[in-house]
């Protein structure tokens, strides 16, 4: 089975995430379909573009039960390898002349909620929720989420969101800021096909100049916040407390962390 599914109608590229049976965790085989799918909506044809999930969940961020697999002593090497990649992908969306539209069809949650974050619009089926999943297992946000986020929401909501990880249902998401607007799920694609489409036969050199200088505001600063991330995903990697939530995320049951 494809990891990413892509399609192209009416000049509307929808990408779909198509790991259901694991929530669409973003592994490395996703990341690197993944990547190759953006560099094709770089073609002139492609005037917008859609992301969105298979099955129940957008994305549950990365693949833990995978990372579990690679061994407790390459858990650091493995999170700086795999945040490296999945920040490319991140600039690669931004550095995107044309409108990126993230559809949220369901949980979503980790490197997913950065995905969504990083896209230029954002609608949700009204059963979805939200959550940053990362510090929950002792790890630390990647994917620009510390730079999105305070932009969208503010500094305070984000402090709070990154300490106490709260479930964000779609309402909430809507009243954030995070989410543009939330639709019953069978009507999700369809809203979100005909904006895309709307946007796909307006005009997309204006669009493009404006991202382009919304990007300057954002991008310089971006950069050297995901190469932070990189850092602090790294660090965390080495501790205890990120062995042990992945541990605990495997296995099912609440994590006892130590603080080391």
């Amino acid at each position: 089975m494809n990891s990413v599914l892509f399609d192209v109608t009416n000049g509307v590229a929808k990408i779909t995430l198509n790991r259901p049976e694991a929530f669409n965790a973003i592994n490395e085989d996703m990341m690197n379909n993944l990547a190759r799918q953006i560099e094709l909506c770089f073609a002139p044809e492609i005037r917008a573009v859609i992301i969105t999930g298979a099955g129940n969940a957008f994305c549950g961020g990365g693949d833990l039960k995978e990372m579990k697999k690679a061994g407790e002593e390459n858990l650091s090497g493995l999170l700086g390898k795999l945040a490296q990649e999945f920040h490319r992908l991140i600039l690669d969306i931004r550095y995107l002349p044309k409108p990126v539209i993230a559809a949220v069809n369901g949980s979503n949650g980790g490197g997913g909620f950065s995905l969504a974050l990083a896209c230029d619009l954002r609608y949700a089926a009204e059963t979805a929720h939200f959550k940053q999943s990362y510090t929950s297992v002792g790890l630390s946000p990647d994917g620009g989420f510390t730079a999105f986020l305070p932009t969208i929401i503010g500094l305070a909501k984000s402090t709070e969101l990154f300490l106490l990880d709260p479930v964000l249902d779609s309402l909430q998401a809507k009243q954030l800021g995070i989410i543009t607007d939330s639709f019953p799920p069978d009507q999700l694609m369809p809203n979100v096909t005909a904006i895309a489409e709307k946007l796909a036969n307006g005009p997309t050199q204006s669009y493009a100049s404006v991202k382009r200088l919304l990007n300057l505001s954002l991008l310089p600063a971006l950069e050297k916040q995901l190469e932070q991330e990189r850092q602090g995903m790294i660090a965390a990697g080495l501790s205890n407390d990120a062995k042990e939530g992945v541990r605990a995320f495997t296995e099912k049951r609440k994590p006892a962390f130590t603080g080391s």
